[in-house]
């Protein structure tokens, strides 16, 4: 069985005996009847839990947008045509709507990278730029102890919109609803003190009713003030075939139900390799995002197997708290005890990837440099094929094989 997994920009091939797969995690198969720009004007006209966007805002208020980042897939430049369609029709003015890229913890953009991620039009019509974080606004603590402390300009807006794109997150349980604000447009501190909670019972990859990082984020957010949301779900050809507009809450359970069709995965038993790419740009930029793939796929190996992760990671690890973590350790268990002794941010990222380590080899096929990928306790492989045909050789020609195309999206679960 011949193979393709997304790397970069490029893809590359891996061909395995057809009698080693045992199973390959595509999304299931989910009826739509509208994608892209349709679907998205669909969910505007019909909003969950809540009046239509045009009914909610008025003329002269002064409206944020708060969406996602280079780091992340969601389409903003697909979704801002019928928003902004939408904000007109109520009679808002281009001077009074503000987008603002919700940096979190990451680097701020290029114009360049506004540019693509707005989209022509709404770069040209409205005012988009970064959060920033040194400008904020205590707005108090959650009943958890995290600071309330976001960007100002959200605080100060007459209304506040959240867009996002709804996946599996690794211990917040799903991207998307309240996250545009928390972490989003929140401090390093806040940021901090809400994933620290990464470590509690409930906190991992769909779950959101009892998962305490999730809670904490939308308690954060319940104090700020959410107007409208509008999150979308991507296939795997990262096109969006799923909106969801309206109520903060109400429409993000429902496009965390719809993401649960699509991506959850039962698999009959633990492979003895698994194969996980993040699907390629802009999801594997750097090892801090191709985790989240990585996570998933612990899912779907056996204890003692062999991981093969696939990502350009053409930015290196991407945090200089993760990459700091990973240098200074002699083996992955120093990671693990340095977070159980102190969280950090960044840090938790790295102690994600050493409970992997724990259980699971992992070969690393990407663009960083071989010498440096042996330092973070992974065996570098120029090519897939060649890392299966390594794994096959020390496991033996009869091991069996996982292959998750799109890790960072697919959540397999035992039957």
């Amino acid at each position: 069985m011949k193979l393709e997994l997304g790397i970069g920009q490029g893809t590359q091939t891996v061909e395995i005996p057809d009698n080693n797969v045992l199973d390959v995690l595509t999304p299931n198969p989910v009826e739509y009847d509208l994608m892209g720009e349709d679907e998205v004007r669909r969910a505007l006209a019909d909003p969950i839990g809540s009046p239509r966007l045009k009914d909610i805002v008025k003329p002269g208020e002064k409206i944020v947008m708060i969406t996602s980042d280079i780091t992340r897939p969601m389409p903003t430049y697909t979704v801002m045509p019928a928003l902004l369609d939408e904000l007109y029709a109520a009679g808002c003015k281009p001077e009074d709507l503000t987008l603002m890229f919700a940096l979190g913890s990451h680097r701020k953009h290029t114009e360049e990278e506004m540019i693509h991620l707005a989209g022509e039009r709404a770069f040209n019509e409205i005012r988009c730029i970064d959060g920033d974080a040194e400008d904020v606004v205590h707005v108090g603590e959650t009943s958890r102890g995290t600071p309330v402390d976001i960007v100002r300009e959200v605080v100060e807006a007459d209304r506040r919109i959240c867009l996002g794109n709804i996946e599996y997150h690794y211990f917040a349980g799903y991207s998307g609803g309240a996250k545009a604000i928390m972490p989003g447009v929140s401090t390093w501190n806040a940021i901090q003190a809400n994933h620290s909670r990464m470590v509690e019972s409930g906190a991992h990859a769909g779950n959101i009713e009892t998962n305490p990082v999730r809670l904490d984020i939308e308690e954060a957010c319940a104090m700020v003030g959410v107007d409208f949301i509008l999150n979308v779900v991507l296939n795997e050809h990262k096109k969006i075939v799923k909106a969801v507009a309206g109520d903060l809450t109400k429409a993000h359970r429902v496009g965390c139900e719809y993401l649960d069709r699509l991506y959850t995965k039962y698999i009959p038993k633990q492979a003895d390799i698994v194969i996980v790419s993040q699907g390629g740009a802009p999801k594997d930029l750097n090892l801090y995002q191709t985790q989240k793939a990585l996570d998933n796929s612990k899912h779907a190996v056996r204890d003692d197997g062999i991981i093969i992760l696939v990502g350009s990671c053409k930015e290196g690890l991407g945090n200089p708290v993760f990459d700091a973590w990973f240098r200074e350790a002699s083996c992955p268990q120093d990671i693990i005890d340095r977070l159980a002794a102190k969280f950090a941010l960044g840090g938790h990222k790295a102690a994600a990837v050493a409970q992997v380590m724990t259980r699971a080899k992992i070969f690393m096929v990407s663009d960083m440099d071989p010498d440096f990928v042996r330092s973070i306790f992974m065996t570098p492989f120029a090519t897939v094929q060649e890392a299966y045909d390594a794994a096959a050789a020390e496991l033996g020609a009869d091991a069996s094989v996982i292959v998750m195309p799109y890790g960072g999206s697919t959540l397999p679960k035992l039957k």
